[in-house]
This record gives C-alpha cells, sequence and structure tokens, in this order.
C-alpha cells in the first residue's frame, strides 16, 4: 500500500501583532479544507491568536499550541509560542513588545526551517523601524535570510501570475543606488532571477527585461551615463553567457504597455523603480519571494498598514498567495532534485539504435 504523502510544514512568522499580519493569517486558514493541502505552523503568540479571533468574530478558528517544533501535528493549526512575556495586542502602533515578538518569531521560524523542521516560511509583516530600534541588524527579512543561508546578497523577486519583477538594489537611499551599480552586480542578478525561474517557476529559457536607471533610459547619455556604462555593457555581458536578457528600457514605457507581457522577468535597478509598477498592477495578489537562497521564503506584497489594524477590513489575498507560492516553489525545487539525480536511463539498445540512424 502507499504511504500517504507528507504534509509539507508551511511556517509562518507572525510579524507586528500590532498591524494586520494576525488578522490576515487567521483568515488565510480559517476554512480547515487547507489542512488537507499543507500543515501550517504559526510562530508568536497564542494569546495574540486569540485577542483576534475575539475582535474578527472568528470563534471556531482552533489551534493546537506546541513547544517546540518537534511536536507539530499533520491537519491541525499548529501555533509556538516564541517569548515567555506577557502579550498585550495594542493594534495600530508597534510597541517595543510587539517587535521583540516579532524578532523571536522570525528567529524561531528560520531556525526550524534550516533544521528541516519546517519546509517552508511565510512571513507576515513587520516594522523595519520598530525591529531596528529593538536592535534587529538588518535592512529587512530578505538580507537577514541571505546571511543566515550564508549568501552573500540575495534577490528580492515580486511575483503575480502575470508579472515578475526582481531588483538590483532594494533597501538602500535612492542618492546610493548609482555607486552601487556594477556591470558585475547586475550580471550576478541576472544569473540569479535566470536560475531562479528556471528552478523555481519551470520556465524553460526565461526572456529577461532589464530596466534602465535614468528617465528614457538616459536617452543616449543626454540624462545619464549609467545605461551606456554600466547597464547595456552588463546585459551584453549576460548574452555572452547564453542568457536571454535585453534592453535597457525605460521603465516607465515599458510599465506602461504590453510590452511586458513579452518577457518572463523583469530587473529593476531600485526598489521603488520596480514595486511601484508591480504593486499598481498586483496589489491585491503580489507575493514577495527571496530567490537565490537554499531555503523558501515568501511573504505578502505588503506592509502592517497599521491604520486599519483591528478594523476587520484587511484582505488576505496576499498572504494566501504567498502560502501557496512557498508550497509551488518547493515542490518545483523537490521535482527538479529528483529528476537530476534519476535521469532517464539509456540501454545499450538504445544507444545502438540512435547510432544507427
Amino acid at each position: 500500500m502507499d504511504r500517504e504523502p507528507k504534509s509539507i510544514k508551511v511556517g509562518i512568522s507572525i510579524g507586528d501583532i500590532n498591524g494586520i499580519g494576525v488578522e490576515i493569517i487567521i483568515k488565510s486558514l480559517k476554512d480547515n479544507r487547507i489542512l488537507n493541502e499543507f500543515t501550517p505552523v504559526i510562530y508568536g503568540s497564542s494569546l495574540a491568536l486569540s485577542h483576534y479571533k475575539k475582535t474578527l468574530e472568528i470563534p471556531d478558528f482552533s489551534y493546537l499550541i506546541c513547544k517546540t517544533a518537534d511536536d507539530i501535528q499533520d491537519k491541525k493549526i499548529n501555533v509556538l509560542n516564541c517569548i515567555d512575556d506577557e502579550v498585550v495586542v495594542q493594534e495600530g502602533t508597534s510597541t517595543p513588545l510587539s517587535a521583540k515578538l516579532a524578532i523571536k518569531s522570525l528567529e524561531k521560524a528560520a531556525g526550524d526551517l534550516a533544521s528541516g523542521k519546517i519546509d517552508v516560511l511565510v512571513t507576515a509583516p513587520l516594522s523595519k523601524e520598530s525591529v531596528q530600534q529593538a536592535g534587529f541588524p538588518f535592512p529587512g527579512h530578505t538580507e537577514f535570510l541571505a546571511e543566515m543561508a550564508g549568501v552573500n546578497e540575495a534577490l528580492m523577486l515580486l511575483v503575480s501570475p502575470f508579472l515578475k519583477v526582481a531588483l538590483v538594489t532594494s533597501h538602500v537611499p535612492l542618492k546610493d543606488v548609482p555607486a552601487l551599480l556594477t556591470k558585475e552586480k547586475i550580471v550576478e542578478k541576472i544569473h540569479t532571477l535566470e536560475k531562479s525561474l528556471t528552478k523555481d517557476f519551470g520556465i524553460s529559457r526565461p526572456k529577461i527585461a532589464v530596466l534602465g536607471l535614468n528617465p528614457h533610459a538616459g536617452e543616449n547619455g543626454k540624462i545619464g551615463l549609467e545605461e551606456q556604462e554600466i547597464i547595456s555593457p552588463a546585459i551584453q555581458m549576460a548574452k555572452n553567457d547564453g542568457s536571454l536578457v535585453y534592453g535597457p528600457y525605460a521603465a516607465d514605457g515599458f510599465f506602461g504597455s504590453e510590452q511586458r507581457s513579452k518577457f518572463d522577468g523583469v530587473l529593476a535597478m531600485y526598489h521603488d523603480q520596480g514595486l511601484a509598477a508591480f504593486k499598481a498592477l498586483s496589489f491585491e495578489e503580489g507575493v514577495n519571494f527571496t530567490a537565490g537562497l537554499p531555503i523558501v521564503r515568501t511573504s505578502p506584497d505588503h506592509g502592517t498598514a497599521f491604520d486599519i489594524s483591528g478594523k476587520n477590513i484587511a484582505e488576505e489575498q496576499s498572504m494566501r498567495s504567498a502560502i501557496y507560492l512557498a508550497i509551488e516553489i518547493y515542490k518545483n525545487r523537490k521535482f527538479e532534485k529528483e529528476i537530476s539525480q534519476n535521469p532517464l536511463a539509456i540501454t545499450v539498445g538504445e544507444k545502438d539504435t540512435h547510432n544507427s540512424r
């Protein structure tokens, strides 16, 4: 008799409990049918969940409190409490306690992910300002996970059903962007994006569009030289390596036309160049995926939204999309690993037949 397939364990860090994170987690998991598809493991606070169950009037949202990841049970929503402090929810504003819990939640979930106790990680939004004030020495989730995985630099990739946008630079001031752009860095990001599109999304020979830095992609040097001196040479270097990469394109015209539909991925030079257009086109279902890591991490493509916390109006679609994208990428990677380890063997008879043609 075939053994029942292992349920994928989806770790979910709780983010800032005073934002909308807990609300969208509960709304994403409240339909018990999802337990037939994966096993949720929430890292955070059962007290915070209890508070929002009452606020959202979802009394039948049940879960199992686990001491460690060893206690996780399939077909249950599992919760691991990450701090010993008494947790008090103050909707609408980040506090030292909520920042501490957000950090501990992320650290605990990442540790269990690294040790294989969970399979993928989905991170609810946190306040970057608050966690940094609480001693978190990273600009965001992406940089923390890159260091944890021993990778110099991960790739921030925004994903929707019809658009995938990656960034050369992410959480840095705009004034610092030009100095951070080098041919080598852009080529590295192109190759990381290409590998992710192939390995994580199953796209064979992906086509990649690269955006310029300046308005009108520099207009032949009239509005900046980065396109001529750095970006175009980097594109040519990647082409020489066999990549299907094109550009540089002016960002406004590219996103404002159907040209974007001709490419499998887009590489933007800086945060808002890529994210402003992406969120305008895909806000409710967009997902942030950290590409280029040995682990799978996704998150909703929005922030803590303190202004609507506790009002029961937050949309959970982006969180749900983040969960299912993490599962999809995990399965794609597993399949890719299996077929690379077990290639179809060619028998002697088959070889003879091929040679005789």
